[in-house]
């Protein structure tokens, strides 16, 4: 497995440095550049031109991606042109905070998730999974910012249950227990929001899983043994249905980790999703290019995870 693992890792770096060459020269190519908002009527042309030819944007797009390439094998990916900073220290406080929010939301999304697909596929047809089915339909029909905004405006401003904007409040010194909790105090609304929109595939998938084990021979040959369905479902059902679910862990924990471009957006939590948009917003192609490339070694990590998820789950699965 170990030499797998290290030949996925080995294969990885022309699909990124692929990928690093679309998008560095799409970015080159947005309409409009990052000093183009600094332009007011009394502002001096001559200034911005200045500045553009001190960034280095005027010269070729092969020098630009070759010096950018460079830098960034030495960890630096540049200064953001809006926030005046290091973009690799931008990016690491970001991703703490969308961090903190995708192991939340991953926790309440299979606590949620998996004990409705059980019940839903062991009482089929019941009312029980009807209701369930039901509200599969509604989370998979309705979009992430509607929800979000329903839960913004009935859970923040109307109950006042929870925070409406940022990550911490700043009365709060950090390394402290209460600068801790009010972290997980402003993460726990997204975190639902995310975590229900999210159950949808899963409990659609552990349905129709279970539903489908219980007509297999190896339930039927237990059942014949007289084994109590209790133990039926526990030792061979569940754990069965359980596979495809592992499959989709791997996916799930690097997807959340890129962060959440609408919850982010909408609950104002300044993470990764936030910060994409935004860059793109302010034609900040440092960030742009950086978080681009980040969010691609995530997807093929993910995948590996998962390929490895499966084999550690299943141990006649082996990735090739």
């Amino acid at each position: 497995m170990w030499k797998t693992i290290v030949r996925r890792f080995l294969i990885m770096i022309p699909q990124l440095f692929v990928l690093s060459l679309i998008i560095f020269i799409l970015a080159k190519n947005m309409p409009g550049d990052p000093f183009t908002g600094l332009i007011t009527p009394q502002t001096d042309p001559a200034r911005i031109v200045e500045l553009t030819e001190k960034a280095g944007l005027n010269d070729p797009w092969y020098v630009q991606y070759m010096r950018w390439v460079g830098n960034a094998f030495q960890g630096d990916f540049g200064l953001s042109y809006t926030y005046k900073r290091d973009v690799a220290d931008l990016i690491g406080e970001r991703a703490l905070n969308t961090f903190w929010l995708s192991l939340l939301s991953v926790l309440l999304l299979y606590l949620i998730a998996i004990p409705l697909g059980i019940l839903a596929g062991r009482y089929q047809n019941s009312r029980l999974d009807k209701t369930i089915v039901m509200y599969s339909f509604v989370t998979y029909a309705i979009p992430t910012f509607v929800l979000g905004l329903i839960f913004l405006f009935l859970f923040g401003y109307k109950l006042e249950w929870f925070p409406t904007s940022g990550s911490v409040d700043v009365q709060y010194d950090p390394g402290t227990f209460s600068y801790f909790w009010n972290k997980i105090y402003h993460i726990v609304l997204p975190s639902i929001t995310y975590a229900i929109l999210g159950t949808t595939g899963i409990i659609q998938y552990l349905r129709s899983e279970i539903i489908d084990a219980k007509a297999m021979d190896y339930v039927r040959t237990a059942r014949s043994k007289g084994i109590p369905m209790r133990k039926v479902y526990s030792k061979h059902i569940f754990r069965n249905s359980l596979l495809p679910i592992a499959a989709f862990l791997g996916f799930t924990i690097t997807g959340l980790l890129g962060g959440s471009i609408f919850i982010e957006t909408i609950f104002g939590y300044p993470g990764m999703g936030e910060l994409f948009v935004s860059s793109i917003l302010s034609r900040d192609y440092s960030v742009i290019t950086a978080l681009v490339m980040l969010f691609g070694f995530l997807a093929l990590l993910g995948s590996l995870l998962s390929d490895i998820i499966m084999s550690i789950v299943d141990p006649r699965i082996r990735i090739e």
